[in-house]
């Protein structure tokens, strides 16, 4: 097979065509399968195995990385798996400035033991582009954390103790992220916060058969809702995105009548609807105890309800706050003097990025782009997933 023809461009430039191609080529051939044998390892961050330690998930799926990393033979390209007694590791890489002699750093952040394993990956892919085309770059550096589900409380040890190799950071690259389409470049510009934990509602110390008890024993399932009803959740803003904002979830539907139904979304307004998913705080339920499978379910009033609770919050609302007043008005006043607990998790309190600086924004004004129609760049708030 010939290899494919790119065009002359001058010493030290970066031809984008050459290096989408480069990559694409990389990603089918290599990585999607490296991806596809990761996410088969059961690999959970501490908050959901508390024996991650001791099963070795976190640890085969970062020696994988490594040992990937390492076989792409990057030209100066160090690398090292990074442990602190106690806590998750972290793999973490350097690669020398080349055709420059500017003192900064740029860093790549990925997450990469349970979600988001992808950045290792792209981060080595787009250092080889450069190489392979001998464009100059500035330091780089990489660290890639395990934590990443449980809230990264790992990381910042981590980056303490790796601070004096970390060197002067002028750009941080934060590989955990989604772009609104594949005409223009997306930063993400804000972060919902989060806070989590577990909702229980308990009024008997035994189930006992609705036939005896119902109409006299309230339900406890009725009463996580009212409780939950306390909480009045909330049901930069481009129109970049149109209906594509809702448009790309995965809704159920079904056949009426000869016509596809869909579920619907809270909003179809584009604005409403960015809004609602990255500044709005919005109460879901992720998990539920206290219930019999269906096939097992009998006419028997159950002795409690628990729901695991997770509330995004607004990028500047701080999460230690609202973890407190989330469990006061939980379990304050409860119906029937009904026994409420709320257990947290813990939060992460969001954010919402600074100003632009000058540079940067002309940066991205004259990057290539991989189409003469390509859009510029465009700036989107973003909906927490992990934390």
């Amino acid at each position: 097979m010939n290899a494919p023809l790119h065009r002359e461009m001058p010493a030290g430039t970066l031809d984008a065509e050459r290096a989408l191609s480069d990559v694409t080529a990389q990603w089918d051939g290599d990585i999607v399968k490296q991806l596809t044998d990761y996410i088969a390892i059961p690999a959970k961050s501490p908050g959901f195995d508390k024996e991650w330690s001791a099963n070795g998930y976190l640890e085969t799926v970062l020696r994988n990385a490594a040992a990937w990393v390492e076989a792409q033979k990057v030209e100066g390209l160090k690398l090292e798996i990074v442990r602190l007694d106690g806590r998750t590791p972290v793999l973490f890489f350097e690669v020398p400035a080349t055709g420059t002699d500017m003192g900064e750093t740029v860093l790549m952040y990925g997450r990469g033991g349970a979600d988001d394993g992808y950045a290792v990956y792209a981060s080595i892919a787009a250092l080889q582009a450069l190489k392979a085309q001998g464009a100059a770059h500035p330091r780089i550096v990489g660290l890639i954390e395990t934590c990443e589900e449980s809230g990264s409380y790992d990381l910042l040890p981590y980056v303490d103790a790796l601070r004096p190799r970390l060197g002067n950071v002028e750009l941080v690259i934060c590989l955990d992220s989604g772009a609104g389409n594949y005409d223009q470049l997306w930063l993400t510009t804000s972060l919902r916060g989060m806070a989590s934990g577990t909702l229980k509602v308990e009024v008997l110390t035994e189930g006992i058969h609705s036939g005896d008890a119902s109409g006299l024993v309230p339900s406890s399932f009725r009463i996580m809702r009212q409780v939950l009803d306390r909480l009045a959740a909330g049901q930069g803003h481009r129109r970049d995105l149109g209906e594509e904002v809702y448009k790309r979830f995965p809704w159920a539907h079904y056949d009426c009548g000869g016509s596809t139904m869909f579920a619907l979304p809270t909003t179809t307004d584009p604005v409403e609807a960015l809004l609602n998913r990255t500044w709005k705080p919005t109460l879901s339920v992720t998990g539920a105890e206290g219930f019999p499978a269906l096939k097992d379910a009998g006419n028997v009033l159950r002795p409690y309800t628990a729901f695991k609770l997770s509330l995004r919050l607004p990028p500047l609302v701080d999460a230690a706050e609202s973890v407190q007043q989330l469990k006061a008005l939980r379990e304050d006043n409860a119906p029937y003097q009904a026994r409420v607990t709320f257990e947290s998790n813990g939060g992460a309190t969001g954010w919402n990025a600074p100003t632009i600086t000058p540079w940067f924004e002309d940066a991205l004004k004259t990057r290539p782009r991989r189409r003469t129609s390509a859009r510029p760049a465009a700036t989107s708030a973003r909906a927490a997933r992990s934390r």
